[in-house]
């Protein structure tokens, strides 16, 4: 049954087991795999941005020795 005031359903309050009653809750977790997503991709930019930072001068270094040896 649908509480209209609540907008729950009472069959998942209910602890019933119906596939239609466990589906009632998807829709809003509509944009939560996008966020997930998001906030990998800020914390790899993050990481590589830190290596790029402590290893830049080094391998510079190295482009540098390479250049000046040929």
């Amino acid at each position: 049954m649908y509480d209209k005031t609540n907008k729950t359903d009472t069959r998942v309050l209910s602890g019933e087991s119906n596939k239609e009653a466990n589906v009632l809750f998807l829709p809003r977790e509509k944009g939560q795999g996008l966020v997930e997503y998001a906030l990998i991709l800020v914390l790899v930019a993050i990481v590589v941005i830190a290596i790029l930072l402590l290893l830049g001068p080094i391998i510079g270094n190295i482009f540098s020795n390479i250049v000046n040896a040929i």
